[in-house]
């Protein structure tokens, strides 16, 4: 085969892996192993025809960009609510969590001390392409997750710069435990200092427009494999330390293309870990699987049970992180593509160097990520629901803009258990959802502090419905990078803009309801006593019947659908669904009507009562 043949084979098995591991809700690293441990030892179709040296440094750049991702992932404001637990889990951890895995491995997984330390080093880290999926599909409450996400991000290139210096100071018979943190203290100072500098430069640069729009990703792409070997250069596994600043740098930046570079940055985060979760399990042999003994199982249970539990315990004592916080972080530790790599490149230089049992760490490396990634990703939410920290089931929907339409909505949708919330500007414009008991949000919808409050407000949907069609655009565009732009709408523009002076759909969300009734319209049919009507639909009254109904009655405007579960959904135009039996429709009608024989029951969603169709 080929050196194209394979490469397309590993990018259309590593993104196949990924949407069916998301069409399945399961971790996508379990799939990945599984695909490359076929492509690779089992069938030989994916040779990975390259030298240790040459794989681990192809390796090592993809691992830069990953780290790179994360590191402009995290923001500066978390580190505000929650940096004193940040600080004790990212400076005491690592040395804490590498004693006590070298111990572990070499007293239960009978590894030889070089080998065992350099293994404690690679298991420090806890891999932020894990932990990110993770946390999106728990719910997690916003501090608890950032304490695990700014732990794997941090502690990754930490983690690796430990075992280049363990493995230095065996291998190379180089200096001595002052050498491993003198070399520590280098790579952060030396190497996170030029990263920093790099990113404040390329932030720079990037605000005052020295850099052409279209430049901009594929720049910022190059400056990142450029630090990542200037790093290494200075000090080999510096580099990942150097990236990581200069992410954590330019993400904290006022740089209008953030969102649009941060996603470049999560595409291609994606396809990396995805070729690479297939490539390394490949180079796999046989021999490599069968060498796991039942000694390195016990050695993964006793890492998970008791090395775990007991770093946090040690590096929190007496800390003020919440105890269901240290709980939550003392089960959860999955690991992820940085340890692979990592354990792919000392793997063969142990051996090469001496030291055979260096053999056993890819083999027990990719045994803690396929075990941690399974146990920890199924056993995350359902813990941090019995701990009480996640933020509920999003269901619910976000009305930007108080009006009586919005008062009516928000009403008959709090009637049937999905959650609502209000925001607007203007505090008077609220003050009928504070007495009618709806959640309000005083202030700029798209501010930090917007972001931070309604965090774990449960919102699933985004609904702009202000006087200003522009503005709509604004928010649900904005939005919809949070929670998707199917569940963004806006209300449709007022009567006379005419289609070529309106907004394209490239810079519109979705139109609500029937994408024709604007606010103006609503409102007036509220205060004409128009109300909010929902109908309860089944096998024998569905939704042809339904539109049988609207047919009848052009004025009824479709709103939404709640289906047996309690999920809610948005009508649109753009956004075309079919209610299921058992699902609730609502929809916007005059108070009274007719008597037909083509609806037998119609709920009035603003007081519960049934009236006649």
């Amino acid at each position: 085969m080929t050196l194209a043949t394979s490469l397309v084979l590993v990018l259309v098995a590593g993104l196949g892996s990924q949407l069916l591991a998301a069409r399945l809700r399961i971790p996508a690293i379990v799939i990945l192993i599984a695909v490359g441990l076929i492509l690779g030892p089992i069938a030989g179709l994916v040779d990975v025809d390259l030298e240790p040296e040459q794989l681990s440094e192809l390796i090592g750049l993809g691992v830069a960009v990953i780290l790179f991702e994360g590191g402009m992932s995290l923001r500066f404001s978390e580190f505000r609510r929650v940096g004193k637990g940040i600080g004790r889990l990212t400076v005491l951890g690592p040395p804490v969590a590498m004693a006590l895995t070298a111990i572990a491995a070499r007293y239960v997984g009978g590894i030889d001390w070089p080998v065992a330390l350099v293994l404690g080093a690679i298991l420090v880290v806890t891999g932020p392409t894990v932990i990110a999926p993770l946390l999106r599909q728990a719910g997690l409450r916003r501090d608890s997750a950032a304490l695990l996400k700014w732990e794997g991000i941090v502690n990754d290139p930490i983690g690796v710069t430990l075992a280049f210096l363990t493995f230095q100071l065996f291998a190379l018979s180089e200096g001595g435990l002052g050498s491993i943190a003198t070399g520590l203290l280098y790579a952060i100072v030396v190497g996170g200092g030029m990263g920093a500098g790099v990113g404040l430069l390329l932030g720079v640069s990037f605000r005052r427009g020295w850099v052409p729009s279209h430049l901009k990703s594929p720049l910022l792409l190059v400056a990142v494999l450029l630090v990542a070997g200037l790093g290494n250069r200075l000090q080999d596994e510096t580099g990942l330390l150097a990236v990581t600043a200069m992410g954590l740098v330019l993400g904290n930046m006022r740089l209008a293309e953030r969102e649009q570079l941060l996603h470049f940055k999560e595409g291609l985060t994606v396809v990396l870990v995805s070729s690479l979760f297939i490539v390394i399990p490949a180079t796999l042999t046989a021999d490599d699987l069968r060498a796991l003994d039942w000694r390195i199982v016990a050695f993964v249970a006793v890492l998970m049970l008791a090395v775990r539990p007991l770093t946090i315990w040690l590096v929190t004592l007496r800390s003020d992180i919440p105890t269901p916080d240290r709980r939550l972080l003392a089960w959860i530790a999955p690991r992820g593509i940085v340890a692979a790599a990592t354990a792919g490149s000392f793997g063969p230089a142990m051996v090469a160097a001496g030291y055979p049992d260096g053999a056993l760490l890819v083999p027990t490396v990719f045994l803690v990520i396929i075990v941690t990634v399974v146990v920890h990703g199924f056993t995350l939410a359902p813990l941090a629901r019995r701990l009480g920290l996640t933020t509920g089931a999003r269901n619910g929907l976000l009305i930007v803009g108080a009006s009586p339409f919005g008062l009516a909505l928000a009403e008959a949708l709090r009637r049937r258990d999905v959650l609502v919330t209000v925001a607007d500007g203007r505090y008077q414009s609220l003050q009928p959802m504070r007495m009618a008991g709806v959640r309000t949000y005083f202030g700029e919808v798209l501010s930090e502090h917007a972001d931070e409050a309604l965090a774990e407000s449960g919102v699933s949907h985004v609904l702009a419905a202000t006087d200003n069609d522009y503005y709509n655009a604004l928010v649900a565009r904005s939005l919809g990078i949070e929670y998707g732009f199917h569940r963004s709408f806006q209300l449709a523009p007022a009567e006379g803009t005419g289609e070529r002076r309106a907004l394209t759909f490239e810079r519109r969300a979705s139109f609500a309801f029937d994408g024709r009734t604007d606010l103006v319209t609503l409102d007036e049919r509220i205060a004409a006593g128009w109300r909010i009507h929902a109908t309860h639909l089944t096998k024998e009254y569905g939704l042809r019947e339904l539109a049988q109904r609207f047919g009848g009655d052009e004025d009824a405007i479709p709103l939404g659908a709640i289906d047996a579960s309690g999920a809610f959904r948005l009508v649109s135009p753009d956004q075309r669904f079919l209610p299921l039996p058992g699902s609730t429709f609502l929809y916007l009608g005059a108070a009274r009507q007719p008597a037909t024989g083509a609806v037998p029951r119609v709920d009035d969603a603003s007081d519960g009562t049934a009236t006649g169709a």
